[in-house]
């Protein structure tokens, strides 16, 4: 469970969330807003990337202020970048990158990584420079490597947002497949439609919680509104 109380965030003198309060048991929530909302730095306050001005946030008792690494241990993150997350020359070698930090046998991050390869459509791949990859290949790449360290949760920010049709439906496939419970910020009203719960932000606040049809319509009437 994600518990966030009381948060505040601000950079420098811009106060960018306000007065949030909410918790997160559902398998999988998403959170939709302008941009300027607020909402990526929510999704980044899941798993400690960025702790709160004032306020808390928990996820299963542990405080991401306090605890960052056994959070990020927790919570994999998905960025809309790929690139952000990519830093070793060949898609193996960036598989195996994190693994190697967890203490794990070469046996074990081997098999890991092959099933990885196989899993996200990256066999042919392993040797090949992963910076000259394609943008949904990429996509599939940081997944695969965030998933690879076998999280309990999962958020994703905007993994759609920079993809062609073909790549899009591939990434969609592929969190709708996932077994953990995860936490997506999109644009994307389509990949919402069978969400458990979509939470609206706007101009830093949390101003609609609830099914998707509810939410998405909340949030048009806020656009039709500006």
């Amino acid at each position: 469970m994600f518990r966030i109380k009381d948060v505040e965030h601000r950079y420098g003198e811009r106060t960018v969330l306000r007065d949030v309060s909410v918790e997160l048991s559902e398998h999988r929530v998403a959170v939709i807003g302008a941009n300027g909302s607020g909402k990526s730095t929510f999704a980044r306050l899941l798993n400690g990337l960025v702790v709160p001005t004032s306020g808390t946030v928990t996820v299963d008792g542990l405080d991401t202020r306090k605890e960052g690494r056994k959070v990020r241990a927790r919570v994999g993150f998905v960025f809309q970048d790929p690139d952000l997350q990519i830093v070793m020359p060949t898609v193996g070698e960036d598989l195996a990158f994190g693994l190697k930090h967890r203490g794990l046998s070469k046996a074990e991050i081997a098999e890991r990584v092959d099933r990885a390869l196989d899993t996200y459509g990256l066999r042919d791949f392993r040797d090949h420079p992963a910076h000259l990859l394609s943008g949904g290949q990429k996509q599939r790449l940081a997944i695969a490597s965030v998933l690879a360290l076998a999280p309990q949760y999962v958020v994703f920010d905007e993994p759609t947002t920079m993809l062609d049709l073909r790549s899009k439906r591939q990434v969609t496939g592929i969190i709708a497949a996932l077994e953990q419970p995860v936490v997506v910020v999109s644009h994307d009203m389509d990949l919402l439609a069978d969400f458990d719960r979509v939470l609206v932000f706007d101009e830093g606040r949390l101003v609609a919680d609830g099914s998707p049809a509810t939410s998405i319509a909340a949030y048009l009437e806020l656009m039709d509104a500006c």
